[in-house]
């Protein structure tokens, strides 16, 4: 059994590895520091490889399929990304742009690639990490929160088709909500509501994507704001994730 982990130095990656290693799966961690993948793979007790790749550059991502095309791969977690905080017109184009490659561009390819290989093998897993971003526009993180709208839409579709195709290939996204990892710190923000442990979010992943659900939502309240969501006019939701996203500054 052999798992690739996107975004795996740090955050949900490196839980997920961990998990999936208690689980006995050989892993391919995946992430730019180098370093950080070294300390993991000494935690470890399975057969780890250690690939040091930027995903937000798309060749990179082809390179990273050719590696293992041939290979027995079960899993795919597309876990790499970042938020960027501010007015759209005054965030950094070129961190948004990067943000664009690695959150929508890298996951794109990746899926579209290991799903070519699964569906002639008729088996394997992908694992696209959203958010609970998905769900609605996000004043003050409007590309972060666009970025995995398309994460979770392009998930779903990809579902429905597999489903009318009895494939045994399964897709999966993971939609939480805050969770303490080193995302805040990168985004340059605080949570505004209590933030969930890495370890209760992935295990509770791993367990409903070995069961084929769709979209996972870890946390009562996140499926809540979800559910209610549903009913509110864009105007004032637009005003509510204001408010919140306002609240994050630190």
């Amino acid at each position: 059994m052999k798992a690739i982990i996107t975004g795996a130095s740090s955050g949900l990656g490196k839980e997920f590895a961990k998990q999936l290693s208690k689980k006995g799966y050989d892993l391919v961690l995946v992430a730019r520091r180098k370093e950080r993948l070294r300390e993991l793979k000494d935690e470890l007790d399975t057969n780890i490889e250690i690939v040091t790749l930027d995903l937000s550059f798309p060749t990179n991502c082809v390179k990273l399929f050719k590696k293992y095309k041939k290979e027995n791969i079960d899993i795919l977690i597309n876990n790499a990304g970042f938020g960027v905080f501010g007015n759209f017109d005054q965030t950094p184009l070129d961190r948004e742009l990067e943000l664009i490659d690695i959150n929508i561009v890298a996951v794109h390819t990746l899926t579209k690639l290991f799903l070519q290989k699964f569906k002639k093998e008729n088996k394997g897993y992908i694992l696209n990490v959203a958010s609970s971003a998905a769900f609605q526009p996000g004043p003050l993180m409007s590309t972060y929160y666009a970025s995995k709208s398309y994460v979770y839409n392009l998930t779903c579709a990809i579902y429905e088709e597999l489903k009318k195709e009895k494939s045994n290939v399964h897709v999966s996204t993971l939609c939480p909500g805050p969770v303490n990892t080193e995302f805040n710190d990168v985004a340059g923000v605080t949570f505004g509501i209590k933030a969930l442990e890495a370890n209760e979010v992935v295990s509770y992943t791993l367990d409903k994507m070995f069961k084929n659900k769709l979209v996972i939502i870890p946390g009562t309240s996140i499926k809540l704001a979800k559910f209610f969501g549903k009913f509110v006019p864009i105007k004032l939701m637009l005003k509510i994730t204001y408010k919140i996203q306002k609240k994050k500054v630190k």
